[in-house]
């Protein structure tokens, strides 16, 4: 009796709640059920009932907390001090006790806490957090700088223009508030049911105790009607999908953000870090012409091992994959702003800016290095070696190798209309746009504007944004499931979203829709299943067939059944890929080795351009070089991804010839590099004539075609389905 009087407490409670709300939930049948079997004294009945809600009702909360716990580690807060100059020296306070006018230090590394101009020596900044640029911009003194920017350059001087709460970042997070103030509660599945199977319960109740004049049938008919399919039935299989897509990486924060995945038909994608890498990375090295590509980058790069700019990280890392000896750089000066010189190995060599480097801009090779950076949305590094300017890095944020099939797959779990919302500018978000495949793209967009772009998507059915920095937080708040790139440690828009990625692939977000559709399709056959059994019982208990006790028997078997069908949300369904640890190791072996294919790439297309920059006789020695590192390369590595990689697909891929396609280019891959042999044989030790230059260009061209293709198409469908 004590049980069934705390559970029905525990139901008033919640159906007030629920009533508070204006909302009818499916607890107000069992609060009836409760009610009945104590008025004819079925206590273990009364007691059966209420462990069925409480569980019901644990579950949710447990699925709840836990989403909690483990996003706790992704947030990362705001900036709570200033360093201010004083009398003294320099002092680090609270910035509600910043005021306009005074004259802070922000650090190297440090947040710019508050808005403000440069007063102090050029700055430096990461402005990817805001505007979604991902290259590093530089800041002469006067300029005005925003709070939530990163110094990534060295220490300079701001003159304070806003307080804390006027700043751009508080406004940001207004933005954030106001947003989640704005969006409609989302109703969980089981009381969408409640209503129309509450007055079925109703009416088959009132009949049976006004056909009988016996109020047991009635109390029987709602024991059996309690609504525990819905009460667990669809919690166990939304807390299962939960569960499977946190270990797949996604954390949702709840039940009910599973179930609004599922029906979201817009897909709003934030540019920098979400469908790109996030960071610059070497895209190519144009030559002058006097030394060759790699040697450029070589000596450019051991250079940079002394600076701590982001370009000059991308420049090393680069080189060091490349394979390349690096040398220590003695005398060496960096000046903020404009770039680093020093020595290395005896050399006079300067990275930076170019007239920095000595790269007059009336040059034509220093022209074409900038319209080249111009349409590939790169930023550009000259280098001088010696006395002259002899070449140029390429630095871009390269897409990320899963973004066109993560699309692809988004698009087959029910996304309609895929949209790129991004600050960065028009001509670099319409090159990643149309590499990736998306329907509209609405750039250089200022996080108000990203809101309203979300407003207005939509009107055409549930929205979900995507985005990883401080300027999508007021979109991901309003859109109907704001989805965070969070892997990388994350900001306020991990805080803010309803789904983070704690691993960086943004392939897992078509993973987590999938499942979130097969979660709440489970869940929705559990509970009409469990339903359906329900009505019919109610039929034979109002008939009076069946005592309350025996009712809340049978009621147990059928959830039993319910719960057993839920609980297949935790497998991952047919057609997923599951590989074994050796499939993995392959992949990811096959993978490492893709980064000296990209050098390869940038070999042979520095080779092909030094036939029209250089004499005969210097391109060919290139030429042969580059011969070189095909046969060491390239050509081993296409032959051992036939034989030992694409066998490990072909099984995992299923059909009759999964890589059919792509085998069909490691043919022509390697024919490409036994012409360009047979041809460079043939020319022997003697000067290449005209005609031997023109096929010489068409080959090495042909070949930086097929194979930076064919090696792209890998890492998008083959390589990224392995495990990081």
């Amino acid at each position: 009796m004590a049980t069934s009087a705390m559970a029905m407490a525990a139901s008033l409670w919640w159906v007030v709640d629920s009533l508070r709300r204006s909302r009818l939930g499916v607890d107000v049948i069992a609060l009836l059920a409760l009610v009945g079997a104590l008025l004819i004294g079925e206590y273990l009945a009364g007691a059966v009932i209420g462990v069925m809600v409480a569980s019901g009702r644990a579950l949710e909360a447990w699925a709840a907390a836990n989403a909690r716990r483990e996003l706790r580690y992704l947030v990362q807060r705001a900036p709570k001090t200033g360093k201010r100059y004083t009398g003294a020296g320099v002092e680090a306070i609270a910035l509600q006790q910043v005021a306009v006018g005074d004259l802070l230090l922000v650090g190297s590394g440090d947040v710019v806490p508050v808005d403000g101009v440069i007063t102090g020596g050029p700055a430096v900044l990461d402005e990817s957090a805001l505007t979604g640029e991902p290259m590093p911009v530089e800041h002469p003194p006067g300029d005005q700088v925003r709070s939530g920017v990163v110094n990534c350059g060295d220490p300079f001087d701001l003159r304070v223009t806003a307080r804390e709460t006027d700043s751009t970042y508080t406004a940001i997070v207004r933005l954030v508030q106001q947003a989640e103030a704005s969006t409609a509660p989302f109703v969980r599945l089981a009381d969408r049911y409640a209503a129309w199977f509450l007055l079925a319960t109703m009416l088959v109740a009132g009949g049976a105790w006004a056909y009988s004049g016996e109020l047991v049938r009635a109390v029987a008919v709602l024991v059996v009607a309690t609504p525990c399919p819905l009460i667990l039935a669809a919690p166990v299989a939304i807390v299962a999908g939960l569960s499977l897509a946190a270990r797949r990486g996604v954390v949702v924060k709840g039940g009910q953000i599973l179930e609004q995945l599922a029906r979201c038909r817009v897909l709003l994608l934030d540019k920098t870090g979400t469908l790109t890498m996030g960071q610059p990375e070497v895209a190519d090295v144009l030559s002058a012409g006097s030394l060759a590509g790699p040697e450029v980058l070589r000596l450019a790069a051991s250079l940079d091992q002394a600076s701590s700019h982001v370009l000059a990280s991308a420049i090393v890392r680069a080189a060091q994959l490349a394979g390349q000896r690096l040398s220590v750089p003695t005398e060496v000066r960096e000046v903020a702003g404009s770039g680093i010189h020093g020595v290395v190995e005896g050399i006079p060599v300067a990275v930076g800016r170019a007239g920095f480097a000595g790269a007059p801009e009336e040059l034509p090779w220093v022209r074409a290095a900038r319209r080249r950076a111009s349409l590939d949305g790169a930023a550009t590094v000259f280098v001088r070696i010696g006395a002259a300017a002899a070449g140029a890095v390429l630095l871009a944020d390269r897409v990320r190798p899963d973004a066109a099939r993560t699309l692809r797959a988004l698009r087959r779990a029910g996304i309609e209309r895929v949209v790129m919302v991004t600050g960065d500018r028009q001509e670099v978000a319409q090159a990643i746009g149309g590499a990736v495949g998306v329907d509209e793209i609405f750039a250089e967009r200022t996080p108000a504007e990203k809101s309203e772009v979300v407003r207005m998507e939509r009107r055409r059915g549930p929205v979900m944004m995507v985005g990883d920095g401080v300027n999508d937080a007021p979109a991901l708040a309003l859109a109907d499931v704001g989805v965070a790139m969070g892997a990388r440690g994350a900001s306020v828009s991990s805080e803010t979203a309803d789904v983070v990625l704690t691993v960086d692939r943004l392939d897992r977000l078509g993973e987590a829709m999938l499942l979130a559709r097969r979660s709440r399709s489970i869940a929705i056959q559990s509970v009409v299943a469990g339903m359906a059994l329900s009505v019919a019982a109610m039929g034979v208990a109002g008939a009076g067939y069946l005592p309350p006790l025996a009712g809340a028997v049978l009621q147990e078997a059928i959830d039993v059944l319910v719960i057993l069908n839920a609980l297949r949300a935790l497998s991952p369904g047919a057609g997923s890929r599951t590989l074994s640890a050796r499939d993995a190791e392959v992949i990811q072996e096959f993978s490492g080795q893709h980064p000296a294919i990209h050098a390869a790439i940038g070999a042979i297309r520095a080779a092909a351009e030094a036939l029209d920059t250089q004499g005969p006789a210097d391109a060919l020695v290139r030429v042969r070089e580059l011969r070189a590192l095909l046969d060491r390369e390239v050509q081993p590595h296409e032959e051992a991804e036939q034989t030992v990689l694409y066998p490990v697909l072909d099984r995992l891929l299923g059909g009759t010839d999964a890589t059919g396609t792509m085998s069909r280019a490691h043919g022509e891959i390697l024919h490409q590099i036994r012409l360009l042999g047979r041809l460079l044989d043939q020319i022997g030790p003697d000067p290449a004539g005209p005609a031997d230059v023109a096929e010489l260009r068409r080959l090495l061209f042909g070949l930086y075609a097929v194979l930076r293709l064919h090696t792209e198409q890998e890492e998008e469908y083959y390589l990224s389905l392995a495990e990081e």
